[in-house]
């Protein structure tokens, strides 16, 4: 049955752009035919368009949509999405554990332990989102929505809770469907998953503009946004598990528990390691507050947000790289990762380091021109934030290796001191220097931190894949001593 299982899900993925990945006749270097690297590459590709259409489709409709709700209700949606993206951790991790412990079955052919996988943490995922459901409409009409969302003075009461209960409720039940972009990353469908998310984003564009031409409610014309995505998220899940990779469709029976408590320690790392790293790169504005005052934060807080617009670019760019690595970890091939994280070094690096440098020498005319106030721009604190972008870049190929390995601890061990360290280094240098000084802080933070640690981790994860005693190391055979001596001269 095993055997039947595999066979069938290679044979219903090797027609597309996605095929497994082979090694070469004699290749003992670990060196693959280029399958993985076009995956990669197109995945690169596909990432940008999906999220670029995931920012452009927004941008589209604010002018239809600001007009049709006006000001008031506009402003209160938007408060309320900022509210979904403070609990953007609501997945508790599941979905980057998932996709990480997914790769050794996808290297070995095991769908039988791949669907033990993805069985438990659907369970674990529904149960949380129904919970959070039911615990929400329950309490929706005790909960002081107008208040909670500064909107008394502007908004009606019922307007407020109802728009609060769409959006909330739409992105509490996307937890779970958006559960298969993971599995679709896990299994070398990167390129594939990219256009079902861009196709998810496009479909919001055709149902708010028929809701608005309808005349229909305001509260339907937000919710018309929101369904399009989920809707996109249902049609692919029936799509993958029902046509696609039948093998490892999600079933009630195959649930493990003992895989699920496995799945849930390695995906507590990773929703602990998620939440630390977002206080750490969101509180400079806090701390200049605190330091200088609330127009200091204009001052460094705008130029930040266009500089942070580099650390999306990074993340496209590399997060294809943790499916690949994770393929390629899982088959030996060493080799291929560390040669493809030094490319990916340079190639983000010097993704993050042109436009960073046309910002730091256009910086003064771009902002006289787009704000309608002047903010004081300072040429140190642009190129300061521009050297914190490329620190960024430049160790992300790294976290990506990391990532596909489960090896989290020395990330968050990282992590952790430099948001202690750079907390109080940044406001003694906002008080003593000036705003100016805050990012060059975090750069002196990150090298003498979360760098050391990225390189420890680093040279784990390969050595752990590369010995004997690793369950990855044991699930691919073969010649033990010859695979570790091929891994370690990659």
């Amino acid at each position: 049955m095993r055997g039947s299982g595999q066979e069938t899900v290679e044979r219903r993925t090797s027609p597309t752009d996605d095929p497994p990945a082979r090694t070469l006749p004699g290749g003992a270097d670990g060196r693959v035919v280029p399958d993985r690297s076009r995956r990669l590459a197109s995945g690169i590709v596909t990432a940008v368009l999906s999220r670029g259409t995931g920012v452009l489709i927004p941008l589209v409709l604010v002018p239809v949509t600001l007009s049709y709700l006006g000001a008031d209700l506009y402003g209160l949606w938007m408060a309320v999405t900022a509210l979904t993206g403070m609990v953007a951790f609501a997945d508790l991790g599941l979905g980057n554990g998932l996709m990480t412990k997914l790769a050794p079955c996808y290297a070995s052919g095991d769908t039988e332990k791949a669907r033990r996988y993805i069985s438990s943490a659907y369970l674990v995922l529904v149960t949380v989102s129904l919970g959070i459901c039911v615990l929400l409409w329950l309490v929706s009409t005790v909960v002081p929505w107008a208040s909670l969302l500064n909107a008394t003075a502007t908004a009606d009461p019922a307007d407020a809770r109802a728009v609060a209960l769409v959006c909330l409720t739409g992105f509490v039940l996307n937890i779970p469907l958006s559960l298969v972009i993971r599995v679709q990353y896990a299994y070398q469908q990167v390129g594939r998953s990219n256009i079902w998310q861009a196709a998810g984003s496009l479909a919001a564009l055709p149902l708010a503009l028929g809701a608005v031409h309808a005349e229909l409610p305001p509260v339907t014309v937000i919710a018309a946004t929101i369904l399009g995505p989920l809707l996109v998220n249902l049609l692919n899940t029936g799509w993958m598990y029902l046509r696609e990779m039948r093998p490892i469709a999600p079933r009630l029976g195959a649930v493990d528990p003992a895989l699920a408590r496995e799945l849930l320690r390695l995906s507590g790392l990773f929703f602990v390691l998620t939440i630390v790293w977002s206080v750490a790169l969101n509180a400079d504005s806090l701390v200049v507050a605190h330091a200088l005052g609330l127009e200091a934060v204009t001052t460094y807080a705008v130029p930040a947000r266009v500089f942070n617009l580099l650390g999306f670019l990074v993340t496209l760019v590399n997060l294809p790289l943790w499916s690949a690595n994770g393929d390629a970890l899982a088959r030996g091939h060493l080799g291929w990762v560390r040669r493809t994280t030094r490319r990916m070094t340079l190639f983000s690096a010097f993704a993050a380091l042109v436009p960073a440098v046309v910002l730091v020498l256009a910086g003064d005319g771009l902002f006289a021109h787009w704000l309608p106030v002047p903010i004081g721009v300072d040429g140190w604190l642009l190129a300061g934030l521009g050297l914190w972008m490329v620190a960024l870049a430049a160790t992300s190929p790294w976290a990506m290796v990391q990532n596909a390995a489960g090896v989290v601890r020395p990330q968050l061990l990282g992590v952790s001191c430099y948001l202690v360290l750079s907390t109080v280094g940044k406001w003694y240098a906002a008080k003593w220097y000036g705003v100016a000084a805050v990012p060059y802080v975090s750069v002196v933070g990150y090298g003498l931190t979360v760098v050391p640690c990225t390189l420890y981790g680093y040279r784990r994860a390969l050595a752990v894949n590369a010995s004997p005693a690793s369950p990855t190391a044991a699930a691919r055979g073969g010649d033990v001593p010859t695979r570790l001596a091929e891994g370690l001269s990659g």
